[in-house]
């Protein structure tokens, strides 16, 4: 049975979800542990005020003269973000409504309850900055950016001079919703029709890089997967434009050996398997997420005798039998400074340690593969970040330790955009042994 949680109880959940993050928990993994029911309002309002944390904290700096208690700083970030809503999805809320379950919230928890006084004031008043009154004149709301870190904002302005502001912009907006049809059922033009007669619009998205897409769709007003026409029986999988060239670029033919070496959550995998019958490994080290590739495989109908999912390490060899590839995806753990825009919470959590010991990760894993390559074989490197370092160095740093790497053709660096989110692909096919 579904029943709506009231909004209130909504903002105490994603106020105590802030929380876990600013103290180092992923934003999934603590969505993950919610009810059904609560998941979508606590997902929504916790993504919304990480994406807007800049200017909710100029407008708390502004209100409140000393700091607020953790608790209270993240029940406050909430709340103001709810005011940035513009309304036009439909999911604004009333001025008073907002404050109203903003003090009922600050009720339910035992570090805000004194709080209510302070909430009270403070929201009113953001409101009247946020919201002017009939008759005063309405401003356009000022562009967002994105928190970021000190050190990350410095990688964005060496690498990016011209461009690092508008990326932050970009990854403060909510991602659209873009599809990838599952052509293994129907062809683009025929689950658009499907949508168009529940009254979903959406257009398709050509290209990305250049690269041709057969299969994205950009949904014009987002809705749960649930009111999709046949997504529970896999005619269509939730997948960024960005992320749908890595298949298109490894070209899967039939009976193809495909090594999909760090494959969770699936998605690549699966759309490597609806272009073409061919043999896959996906590989996954993570055992809470390798159950993930098959749910989705199960979904889309894609499990055969030609696909194994195994539990292993790629940048070590012992779980392969030594049977060559011809073809491998490198989908490398990265910092996934590319998608924040799906994943708010990433630059609260990176530190800037991490991108030496990623880097170092995605050589081991790099140099195994290409060991498990046969001759002629391609191996596609892919990383949902934004850094050079983790992009064009590493594959620099590839091609120089290999002299039998011959880089193909392949889009490198993506920043973000309306379409897609930040990647960077780099294409090698392996001359001789």
């Amino acid at each position: 049975m579904s029943h709506s949680l009231p909004l209130s109880e909504a903002i105490t959940i994603a106020a105590q979800a802030i929380t876990e993050v600013m103290s180092g928990r992923s934003l999934t993994e603590v969505l993950d542990q919610l009810n059904a029911h609560e998941r979508p309002i606590v997902q929504s309002l916790s993504f919304d005020a990480l994406r807007k944390w800049v200017r909710s904290h100029e407008l708390i700096k502004q209100f409140v003269p000393k700091t607020p208690p953790p608790e209270v700083d993240h029940l406050l970030s909430v709340a103001i973000a709810l005011f940035m809503r513009d309304g036009s999805d439909g999911k604004g809320y009333a001025t008073h409504t907002i404050v109203d379950q903003a003090v009922r919230a600050c009720s339910e928890y035992d570090k805000t309850m004194y709080a209510k006084g302070l909430v009270n004031a403070v929201l009113r008043k953001v409101s009247l900055v946020l919201q002017p009154p009939e008759g005063q004149p309405h401003y356009p709301p000022d562009p967002i950016p994105m928190y970021v870190p000190a050190w990350w904002r410095a990688n964005l302005k060496r690498h990016y001079s011209k461009v690092w502001q508008s990326i932050l912009f970009a990854q403060a907006k909510r991602a659209q919703l873009i599809l990838r049809v599952n052509q293994k059922q129907h062809s683009r033009e025929q689950y658009q029709s499907l949508l168009h007669e529940v009254g979903i619009a959406s257009s398709p998205i050509e290209s990305v890089a250049g690269i041709s897409l057969s299969s994205a769709l950009l949904i014009s007003n987002p809705v749960p997967v649930s009111e999709l026409p046949g997504f529970y029986s896999g005619a269509a999988s939730v997948q960024d434009a960005g992320a749908q060239i890595a298949a298109t670029l490894l070209n899967p033919q039939p009976n193809d050996l495909i090594l999909d070496a760090c494959a969770a959550p699936g998605g690549k995998t699966a759309h490597l398997l609806e272009l073409a019958d061919c043999r896959m490994v996906a590989l996954e080290l993570d055992g809470d997420r390798l159950g993930k590739i098959g749910g989705n495989l199960d979904r889309l109908r894609l499990h055969s005798e030609k696909v194994k999912v195994l539990r292993g390490d790629a940048s070590k060899g012992v779980w392969w039998d030594g049977v060559p590839f011809d073809k491998i995806l490198l989908d490398a753990p990265c910092s996934a400074s590319g998608i924040v825009s799906r994943h708010p919470d990433i630059p609260f959590l990176r530190r800037e340690a991490d991108i030496p010991s990623l880097q170092y990760k995605q050589r081991e894993i790099l140099t195994q593969a290409w060991k498990m390559l046969k001759p002629e074989g391609l191996l596609l490197y892919v990383t949902c970040s934004v850094f050079p370092e983790e992009g064009e160095d590493q594959a620099a740093w590839f091609a120089q330790q290999h002299s039998n790497a011959v880089r193909l053709g392949a889009p490198g660096q993506l920043l973000p955009t309306e379409a897609n989110d930040g990647f960077y692909y780099a294409l090698f096919k392996k001359n001789g042994p």
